[in-house]
């Protein structure tokens, strides 16, 4: 890096105030006034214009500039502050027994008597706020400047927390405005908003960190990190609620105007701020905060009254460690302990599998909880959660109440850790696992009933059958009165199933048209449905493959089957070490085909829909392309044995021409064909594994199956072969999957981007950026009727 020069022109240091003051104006309109004006890739092109300024001028170094959000590594722990105002707590009041607000809130009600009868007024002017769950913090600012921020720690000494501080953007570094003392102190709290606390453990979780307990312990152990940069990236907010020591310089006589000077002076000040007069103010501001509590974007666990006028405050005064001119009304806890009955799975509608804790029931939040989400496998073993554990289970707002931690010195003796089951509670096919994934997943797709809904509504799309007007509300008709339990039950609907299925829907919703009650039924759309089910029987390969819902099988993963295996036949039979050897299929790809079709439900599921007069136009032998990826080292590199490369199964699978030649030879003769020891003794050991072998030889017999069913001669290329064409824009008389369908069949291939490697692009009415795109790179560019044109010549009209 080059060395900074001592001393900036006029106009660096003028452009460097500038961003300055552009950056701050930014972070105040985003995180006061919630008004972004310029979007985050300006932001961080602004940041980076003044950290070059600030490298190349020494002289532009400000603690106080935005770019030193981030410090240096604490050593050794944090130092400590004695705080000029002591930080003092306050006195809680909670809900009690009682059949009027004054029985049910008498401590509120005892707290507002006091005030009247010490200050002689009636139904006195307090300022009412959320009480934040999250961290105290106080910060001081000398002539606008932030040069210290400190925990709350006992109330007298606080931690020095500056640096870490510094990486919070919702805490301004100089002062806004005008007319603040010399020296301020902001009292406030750090927390961490309920999205991006839920955002960032579901990284975590993704990631197999340990996620935060919740956003309060977020907040308190983010700003107790000693790297300063770590604390950078957690997603911490701040809001202010009072002032401490004040020097040169006066403030209002009021908390409630305090705070809006504070907030033009650069602080944030949470929106819910409000006033309110008597006991019945405040109860009424304790139920509309309260009602508002589960939408609110952060963590409160309780609402405090402050008498408004600081007269009113300092006659007032204090008892014990707290004011007597304030206190804070609690709502009840978002978290509680109770115990795990048991541990079950739930099957999503995807097919994920997520473990749930039953528990005894418990209040938390005002809500009866008796089951809590754990999330996912890895999950459960990082808390290690067992069967009659102690747990404390957190409730936030929309969240769905979770296992937060295990409280270990409780836990019961003899009891073993929990261990994911291997079938689906639903319909007993097998839970997978794909390889680095957190999530198990049901692999039978098309007969588990927790995956019922989504798989027809897949089904029938229109990239898959195609079955036009089968949309989402009939679909959820046709399962809940049990009309429909797989795809294939859909070939057996008539129009008269249609009809009762419309009438116990209108039935259930009690909307019974008059015409029907009058005998008058309309048909005509149940005749439509029953002739586009017809229609789709009439289909393609690729399309009832994509439309069986296999995971990790899109419309392009599909083609491939189609075009290389030939036949469904080929398809629901070759095992996974066989589909890896096709184009852009590997081994969580292949696993994944293959698992489906390993479950006999999918298998029968398959053979009704065939059996339903399903047909496809384009099945035919595997592609002669095939015949050099059928050999026995392809089939030995699947094995993935250690220290057997490449090289070691090509001279194998010269030297044999079999699986069972192979076998039958043995170690000592591999090792004189020139594999090395090693290999040879690790793939010993695999082909003495029954279950191993077993696999090995099943996929051997389907690439001899697959071998015998390739034409004798390779087929000549298709007309389009090489080429890769884009669509894009309206096509007046072919629909963009007709006409891509189309052109593949011919050998070309279609992509969703324009690139140098495109051999022309097909543009109908407004088409976009595709097109500008293909007149910047030069590549040629056809109407639709140059596409017509082009598939009537390779007899692939429409």
């Amino acid at each position: 890096m080059p060395q900074a020069t001592a001393t900036a022109p006029a106009e660096a240091v003028e452009r460097a105030q500038t961003l300055r003051r552009l950056i701050e104006d930014a972070n105040y309109r985003y995180h006061v006034l919630d008004d972004p004006d310029i979007a985050d890739p300006e932001y961080d092109r602004l940041m980076r214009e003044l950290e070059a300024l600030e490298a190349e001028y020494a002289d532009l170094a400000s603690d106080d500039s935005p770019t030193r959000r981030v410090g240096a590594r604490a050593k050794g722990g944090f130092a400590e502050v004695t705080h000029a105002v002591p930080m003092l707590s306050l006195g809680n009041a909670f809900e009690q027994e009682g059949d009027t607000d004054r029985e049910k809130y008498r401590e509120v009600a005892d707290f507002e008597r006091r005030i009247e009868q010490t200050l002689g007024r009636r139904n006195p002017v307090f300022s009412v706020e959320p009480k934040l769950d999250g961290l105290a913090i106080s910060l001081r600012y000398e002539n606008g400047v932030f040069v210290q921020g400190a925990t709350r720690g006992d109330g007298a000494v606080g931690e020095d927390v500056t640096a870490n501080l510094r990486t919070v953007k919702a805490i301004p570094l100089r002062l806004r405005g005008e007319g603040w003392p010399r020296v301020l102190e902001v009292r406030g709290e750090v927390i961490m908003p309920r999205a991006a606390f839920e955002a960032f453990n579901e990284r975590a979780r993704a990631a197999g960190e340990r996620p935060l307990a919740n956003p309060r312990n977020g907040a308190a152990g983010s700003l107790r990190q000693l790297d300063p940069a770590i604390t950078a990236k957690r997603p911490l907010a701040f809001f202010a609620y009072a002032v401490g020591r004040v020097e040169g310089g006066d403030l209002p006589d009021t908390h409630s105007a305090t705070l809006k000077k504070l907030r033009e002076w650069g602080f944030p000040v949470s929106p819910e701020v409000s006033t309110a007069k008597g006991f019945d103010g405040l109860i009424a501001y304790f139920h509309k905060i309260g009602a508002k509590r589960d939408s609110l974007p952060y963590d409160i666990d309780g609402v405090v009254y402050k008498l408004d006028d600081y007269e009113g405050q300092r006659e007032m005064g204090f008892v014990s460690r707290a004011p007597r001119w304030a206190i804070a009304h609690k709502y009840p806890a978002q978290e509680q302990m109770t115990t795990v009955e048991a541990i079950e799975i739930q099957i999503g509608r995807t097919g994920a599998a997520t473990p749930v804790a039953r528990l005894t029931p418990v209040q938390v939040g005002g809500v009866t909880v008796t089951n809590a989400t754990l999330h996912n496998a890895d999950q459960v073993a990082r808390l290690d959660v067992r069967v009659g554990d102690t747990v404390i289970v957190r409730r936030a707002g929309d969240v769905i109440p979770e296992v937060a931690r295990v409280v270990e010195e409780r836990r019961p003796p003899k009891t073993v850790p929990w261990k994911m089951p291997e079938t689906c509670p639903v319909c007993g096919s097998a839970l997978l696992r794909e390889e680095g994934a957190a999530a198990f997943r049901c692999s039978g797709g098309l007969i588990c009933a927790a995956q019922r809904k989504e798989a027809l509504i897949h089904f029938a799309s229109r990239r898959a059958m195609d079955i036009d007007g089968l949309g989402d509300r009939f679909v959820d008709a046709l399962v809940e009165f049990d009309m429909v339990h797989t795809p294939a039950d859909l070939y057996g609907l008539t129009v008269e199933s249609f009809v009762r299925m419309k009438t116990l829907a209108d039935e259930r919703d009690g909307s019974t048209p008059e015409t029907v009650k009058q005998g008058k039924v309309a048909t005509k759309w149940a005749e439509n449905l029953v002739q586009a089910i017809e229609a789709s029987k009439r289909s393609t390969l690729p399309r009832f493959l994509f439309a069986l819902g296999i995971m990790h099988i899109g419309e392009s993963t599909a083609k491939t089957l189609a075009n290389w295996l030939g036949s469904l036949e080929h398809v629901r039979h070759t095992p996974a070490p066989v589909l890896r050897v096709l184009p852009d299929i590997g081994d969580e790809v292949a696993t994944s085909i293959a698992a489906f079709f390993e479950q006999d439900g999918n298998q029968q599921v398959v053979d009704a829909l065939l059996a339903a007069g399903i047909t496809f136009a384009d099945e035919g032998a595997p592609s002669p392309k095939l015949r050099d990826r059928l050999g026995l080292d392809v089939l030995l590199d699947a094995a993935k044995v250690p220290k057997l490369g490449p090289k070691s199964t090509a001279i194998l699978a010269k030297n044999y021409a079999t699986l069972d030649a192979l076998v039958k030879a043995g170690e000592h003769q591999w090792i004189v064909a020139g594999v090395p020891q090693a290999a040879a003794a690790n793939l010993a050991v695999c082909l003495a594994d029954s279950e191993r072998l077993a696999g090995l030889r099943r996929a051997d017999h389907a690439m001899r199956r697959l071998a015998e069913a390739l034409p004798a001669k390779l087929a000549s290329a298709l007309p389009l072969e090489g080429m890769t064409y884009v669509i894009t824009g309206t096509m007046e008389t072919l629909r963009r999957d007709d006409a891509t369908e189309r052109l593949e069949s011919l050998g070309a291939k279609v992509a969703g981007s324009v690139s140098k490697k495109t051999t022309g692009v097909f543009a109908g009415e407004a088409a976009g950026s595709k097109l500008d795109k293909a007149n910047e790179l030069g590549i040629p560019v056809y109407t639709e009727a140059d596409l017509v044109a082009l598939l009537q010549e390779h007899g692939a009209a429409p």
